[in-house]
């Protein structure tokens, strides 16, 4: 199994930026994306980027397309989701995940992240993001 910690959440002011970081650890035979994902409360959990690791392709949800991105680091086996121009309704408890997909090219053509691809996750770091 894969292990997944989080970190780099906090409190912050709508407009500046923070960067998240998911250390990666255990056994990754059967990774081959990693995924952001976030959940407010009261409102369903939504991808919001995921990275293909093999050949580093990314996939950005509308929301945050050109706000955020998302990068590995596979000599320190990390995982950033690097945020820009946070807003408050960017404000969530925000995941990591490794999963496994066919292709990019598939979750392109669902408009969206596979939720039940991903198969370990992380515990969560919370972002918030006040006006």
């Amino acid at each position: 199994q894969v292990q997944l910690v989080e970190s780099g959440g906090g409190s912050v002011q709508a407009g500046v930026s923070l960067r998240l970081s998911c250390a990666v650890s255990g056994y990754t035979y059967s990774v081959n994306c990693m995924g952001w994902f976030r959940q407010a409360p009261g409102k369903e959990r939504e991808g919001v980027a995921m990275i293909y690791t093999g050949d580093g392709s990314t996939y950005y949800a509308d929301s945050v397309k050109g706000r955020f991105t998302i990068s590995q680091d596979n000599a320190k086996n990390t995982v950033y989701l690097h945020m820009d121009s946070l807003k408050p309704e960017d404000t969530a408890m925000y995941y990591c995940a490794a999963g496994l997909i066919l292709s990019m090219t598939a979750v392109q053509g669902l408009g969206g992240m596979p939720l039940e691809d991903f198969h370990d996750w992380g515990q969560g770091t919370q972002v918030t993001v006040s006006s």
